[in-house]
């Protein structure tokens, strides 16, 4: 969670998008977005708030593929620092 914004990465959900992504919700508005790529495939969000969201998945490529192949196989996966 960072500047309101709650990310979530869920267990075994590769099925409905078929793509790696994180599940991003704010306020009321709520948007899922494709690692690495930060293309919305589904929902949005204010646009200064998907700014932060596309900045964070930019420096955080790496380490939310990572996480995404722990989830996608039930496994915990690692905390990703906020974008500061």
């Amino acid at each position: 969670m960072f500047y309101g914004l709650i990310i979530r990465m869920y267990y075994f959900d590769n099925q409905q998008h078929n793509k790696p992504h994180i599940h991003v919700h704010y306020q009321d508005d709520s948007a899922v977005y494709e690692i690495p790529t930060g293309d919305v495939l589904g929902g949005s969000l204010p646009p200064a708030k998907n700014k932060l969201v596309l900045a964070w998945i930019e420096i955080h490529q790496e380490d939310l593929m990572a996480d995404w192949q722990l989830a996608i196989a039930g496994e915990p996966v690692f905390k990703i620092d906020p974008l500061k």
